[in-house]
């Protein structure tokens, strides 16, 4: 079950690029041993975070009001709490795949705030 996961999610990352929108970043293949799959979807993940840091402070920058910049600080970090409990979740599974499955957590989540941030909260 879990060899299978693992394969399904190098599938998942092989076949990413081709489903991308344009303005997306581009996901190398990560495949090889679990460790290096694991690497590089953390590296995935970091480059995600810093367009997710982008676009939180652009839309700070954009709040219409000192409430709306208020809520968004508050909101964001509660975000951030919520994805690190989740993902610690899959962190703490049996396993080496459980390092793979948290780290993927991370790059999905990420991915998917830094998106919504971008479309103004619209996604």
């Amino acid at each position: 079950m879990r060899r299978s996961f693992a394969l399904l999610f190098a599938f998942y990352l092989a076949a990413s690029p081709a489903w991308a929108q344009k303005d997306e970043i581009p996901e190398p293949e990560c495949d090889g041993s679990t460790t290096q799959m694991v690497e590089c979807v953390a590296s995935i993940a970091e480059r995600w975070d810093k367009r997710l840091n982008a676009a939180y402070q652009k839309a700070l920058k954009d709040a219409v009001s000192t409430a709306q910049r208020d809520q968004l600080r508050v909101a964001h970090r509660l975000w951030v709490r919520y994805r690190d409990a989740n993902c610690e979740y899959y962190a703490l599974g049996e396993g080496t795949i459980s390092r793979l499955e948290a780290a993927s957590c991370l790059h999905d989540m990420t991915k998917s705030r830094a998106l919504e941030l971008e479309g103004g909260g619209k996604n």
